[in-house]
């Protein structure tokens, strides 16, 4: 998904989810589960990604 995403200036905010259910469509996965896992998955993402892009590392840090 590294060239599907939704951003602004200096932070990622998300996956273009129609990419992501057309991923999810072509590895055979059903389309309620990909819609159902997602979310979760992607809020992980854009956390991990904008925390790389500024240098802070809070991975013992829950949220």
């Amino acid at each position: 998904m590294g060239g599907q995403l939704r951003v602004i200036p200096g932070a990622v905010i998300g996956w273009d989810m129609s990419a992501a259910l057309a991923l999810g469509s072509a590895l055979g996965i059903n389309p309620l589960v990909v819609a159902e896992l997602l979310p979760e998955i992607e809020a992980v993402m854009v956390r991990k990604v904008n925390e790389q892009m500024t240098g802070n590392d809070a991975s013992d840090v829950r949220s």
